[in-house]
């Protein structure tokens, strides 16, 4: 056994250990995910679509999220409630991603409720961190991260509440570059 240190792995787009754990229920190989885009848990239950649009404003086929999030109560740490889903955006065939989830509360404070949104995809070396806030909520303008937020750019963070006769859902969609950039931020000021 050799006595040089071991180096860290570097942060990669794809391989050699992407797929283990992340393959997609239409394709076959024997064993599912291992986190889907479902959270269960206490609170409304809710449902996010949208896409990721590249810089030249074409969805892209490729980019997966991971959200992390509370529960309905505003806990993280609720017994029986994991508040994190995966979802890729290549296998609808319009390019876009859902998540069937429950709304979180807010975790205390003056935080509002909110879902961060890890965003992985071809060309990037690391992942892009962002929130979800809900336009319907009143009090965004008081979250702490929210507000320092430049007046014209908290748009890009909103996901806009659609009702139908048997669900709810909110349509966010992210722009990686570009004039409808969406607000990316630092892991420490996503979570």
């Amino acid at each position: 056994m050799s006595n040089e240190p071991c180096l860290l792995t570097p942060s990669q787009t794809v391989g050699p250990y992407f797929t283990l754990g992340l393959t997609p229920d239409n394709v076959e190989t024997g064993f599912g995910p291992l986190i889907t885009n479902e959270i269960r848990g206490d609170g409304e239950p809710i449902t996010i679509r949208g896409k990721v649009f590249d810089g030249a404003g074409v969805p892209v086929n490729d980019a997966m999220l991971e959200i992390v999030q509370a529960d309905g109560n505003g806990r993280l740490d609720a017994p029986e409630f994991l508040g994190f889903a995966r979802a890729g955006t290549g296998e609808a065939a319009d390019n876009s991603y859902t998540f069937k989830t429950v709304k979180p509360g807010p975790l205390g404070g003056e935080e509002t409720p909110y879902i961060c949104v890890i965003v992985f995809m071809r060309g990037m070396l690391l992942h892009a961190c962002t929130r979800i806030y809900f336009a319907d909520e009143s009090a965004n303008p008081n979250d702490p991260v929210f507000s320092r937020l430049p007046a014209d750019r908290r748009e890009t963070l909103l996901a806009r509440r659609v009702e139908t006769a048997d669900a709810v859902s909110y349509e966010f969609d992210i722009h990686m570059q570009g004039e409808r950039e969406t607000v990316f931020l630092s892991l420490a000021d996503a979570i």
